[in-house]
């Protein structure tokens, strides 16, 4: 997904110049004329990930438009162009919120790498965000990625369970963030703040469920050296999560109905019960109500569980939502690994969409944060995702400066690729030079069909920027070529 980025500036013509600067590069550009129509965007009218301000405009300065954007809750990233470089010109600025500054008229590299070191510290900020949310269980269904139907119904739902203390049961296949939901739920109700404890019940030695789940007293069994409290009582106030509940023992499930019934537990080698005051959220990826019927769960347990059900929608069944999906992970693993990956292209983002992903969004998370280790361009590529592609990513550029050892000196084609003829002519058929365009044509044209469309490649054996060869391409209209070897 293209980031946006909103120019503020009362000259059409310094729009127009950013503009060419960031089509170039893949960028979606918005223009405002002066701060107020900036501010009317960022607050009401759909945002961009990034702003560049011109700080000298008439009626509202750039300086006042950046104090009230702050001053309203806006925290995109905000870069500042000014005709003077004046330091405090750009102390005030500073603080005020702008997150960098260049002076106009700026060269292309120096727009880009302000916008990408803006990126990079909205990135900052919106992880950090996140994850002070989900330490302090007040993930909200705005956290929640997708806008689709199925999604759509998904947080209405959540949001009306969330309301009560209705038990709720989280129906899904593996993968698709069924634990997601639940943190919503619980961020969404008034219980929020309170701990939220975590439970996988498949994963529970069959031996330690009922410690693990209720606790113990010290001595009680071999082993039990200290008291344990038990993931009932750390949920005390808060909510407990159990997932893939199905898979509990029967045994357990006898137990599990009666803390749920009388809100109270019994902790192994106790003499009394405790009382325990938790919101139950559970999910599976079962079919409960045959597990009932085949004897493997409990049928009054299961009708106390099944109060509220929502169900999950596998991510097949949301496509529309993959490209945000990417985009938030794209932005996620570039804090992580320290990356600067402006997103997917728009043929990757055709090519993950239809995918099926059997795995769900787990699938594709892992799968994106692989793409992003591997990544070497600005956009991910379908090269980045050999096992939905099919593509693998092209060979790297030889080093010349590296030592290359006597046998591959002696047979340099075993460490370059086979490389045809090149039909570039520099006589014309009348036996005068062809014109200098006419040769980049061919040679450009050449270099594609070789290197089987891979722009990167291609840019690195040409020796020119990517931004440039698609320039080229598109000047000397080789966007055919790219289709037929794409």
């Amino acid at each position: 997904m293209a980031k946006t980025v909103l120019v503020v500036d009362d000259d059409p013509t310094q729009r127009r110049l950013i503009q060419a600067v960031l089509d170039r590069e893949g960028f979606q550009v918005v223009h405002a004329e002066n701060g107020r129509q900036a501010l009317d965007r960022l607050t009401t009218g759909g945002g961009a990930d990034v702003v560049l301000l011109d700080l000298v405009m008439p009626g509202m300065s750039g300086l006042d438009t950046l104090k009230e954007a702050r001053a309203s809750g806006v925290r995109t990233p905000i870069v500042v162009l000014t005709a003077t470089g004046g330091i405090e010109t750009v102390v005030k600025a500073m603080q005020a919120g702008a997150q960098d500054f260049f002076v106009k008229p700026a060269s292309p590299e120096r727009i880009l790498v302000s916008i990408q070191n803006a990126l990079q510290t909205g990135d900052l900020v919106a992880e950090v965000d996140r994850l002070k949310k989900h330490v302090g269980g007040r993930t909200s269904f705005d956290d929640l990625v997708g806008q689709s139907a199925p999604m759509r119904l998904v947080k209405k739902l959540g949001e009306r369970a969330a309301s009560s203390a209705i038990p709720v049961l989280i129906l899904g296949e593996s993968g698709v963030g069924k634990e997601v939901i639940a943190r919503a739920v619980h961020g969404a109700s008034d219980r929020a703040g309170k701990p939220f404890v975590a439970v996988n019940c498949g994963a529970l030695p069959a031996n330690l469920v009922e410690s693990i789940l209720f606790g113990h007293e010290k001595g009680s069994f071999t082993g039990a050296t200290d008291k344990h409290l038990g993931k009932f009582q750390e949920a005390h106030g808060g909510a407990l999560f159990l997932d893939e509940v199905g898979e509990l023992p029967l045994e357990m499930q006898v137990k599990l109905l009666r803390a749920l019934q009388e809100r109270e537990i019994d902790p192994v080698g106790s003499k009394r019960a405790v009382k325990v005051d938790v919101r139950i959220i559970a999910a599976t990826n079962r079919d409960l109500s045959q597990a009932v019927a085949e004897g493997r769960f409990r049928e009054d347990l299961y009708y106390r569980l099944n109060v509220f059900p929502i169900e999950a929608p596998a991510l097949r069944e949301r496509r529309e939502d993959v490209p945000a999906l990417v985009d938030h992970f794209v932005r996620r693993f570039n804090v992580e690994e320290g990356k600067r990956i402006a997103g997917a292209s728009p043929e990757t983002l055709a090519l993950l969409c239809a995918y099926d992903w059997p795995g769900n969004v787990r699938q594709l998370e892992n799968t994106v944060y692989r793409a992003i280790v591997l990544a070497d361009g600005a956009f991910l590529q379908p090269h980045d995702f050999p096992a939905v592609s099919g593509v693998k990513a092209p060979l790297a550029a030889v080093d010349e400066d590296a030592p290359v050892s006597a046998a591959a000196s002696e047979h340099p084609a075993s460490i370059l690729p086979p490389m045809p003829d090149a039909p570039v002519r520099i006589l014309g058929d009348n036996g005068h030079l062809r014109t200098l365009e006419e040769i980049e044509r061919d040679l450009i044209q050449h270099a594609i069909e070789v290197y089987a469309g891979h722009m990167s490649e291609v840019a690195r054996r040409l020796g020119i920027g990517r931004s440039t060869l698609y320039r080229k391409v598109r000047e000397q209209g080789l966007e055919g070529v790219l289709k037929e070897v794409g």
